[in-house]
C-alpha cells in the first residue's frame, strides 16, 4: 500500500525532520475599526472621492518557532466634501516554523506570510465598506515582494542596518 510506504529521505518517523516545516495555525481580526462619519450628508454627495491606501507589517514573536504577523491595511476615501468613510483592519496569522534557513525567515515572514493573508484582509474590508452604505471596495494585490526589497534598499541606504533584515515594512499601495 502506497499510503504506508514512508517518505523517501525521512527518517520513517515523521518526526525530528530536517526539512523546512511551515503552517499556518491561525488567522484572527486583532483590530477593526469603520467610520462613516459624513452620513447621512455622504450618500447624496455626487463627487467621486479619492482612495488613500496604507499598509504596514509587523512581526512577532508568539512562542519557540511560533511567529505572529500583522497586516495593518488603513483605507480612507475623501473628497472636497469631507470624509466618505475610514476603516483600519489589523488582520494577523501564526505562523509555525521550523528548519527555516536564517536567511529566508525575514523574507517568508515578510513576504510570504502577508501574501497568504491579504487575500481574508481584502475580502474583511470589502464587507466593512459594504457595511457602510458604499459599494464593497476590493483593494488591487500588493507586491510586497517590492515593499520588502525597498525596504531593505532604504535600510542599506541609512547605512545604519548592520546587516539586519528588517522586522516591519511600512508602505503605501
Amino acid at each position: 500500500m502506497a499510503d504506508q510506504e514512508p517518505v523517501p529521505g525521512g527518517n520513517g518517523s515523521g518526526e525530528n525532520s530536517s526539512e523546512p516545516q511551515v503552517s499556518i495555525l491561525a488567522q484572527y481580526i486583532k483590530d477593526l475599526s469603520v467610520e462613516n462619519p459624513s452620513a447621512p450628508q455622504v450618500f447624496s454627495w455626487q463627487v467621486q472621492p479619492g482612495l488613500d491606501v496604507q499598509f504596514n507589517i509587523a512581526v512577532g514573536g508568539a512562542a519557540e518557532d511560533v511567529h505572529e504577523v500583522t497586516l495593518k491595511i488603513e483605507v480612507s476615501a475623501r473628497s472636497e466634501n469631507g470624509v466618505h468613510f475610514v476603516v483600519d483592519l489589523s488582520y494577523a496569522g501564526l505562523f509555525g516554523l521550523r528548519n527555516l534557513p536564517e536567511e529566508a525567515l525575514q523574507p517568508f515572514l515578510l513576504i510570504e506570510a502577508p501574501r497568504l493573508l491579504f487575500p481574508f484582509a481584502r475580502q474583511i474590508i470589502a464587507e466593512a465598506v459594504s457595511s457602510t452604505g458604499f459599494p464593497p471596495l476590493l483593494l488591487d494585490p500588493i507586491d510586497f515582494t517590492a515593499a520588502y526589497m525597498a525596504q531593505l534598499q532604504a535600510q542599506q541606504g541609512a547605512g545604519g542596518a548592520g546587516g539586519q533584515e528588517p522586522t516591519e515594512t511600512p508602505s503605501q499601495a
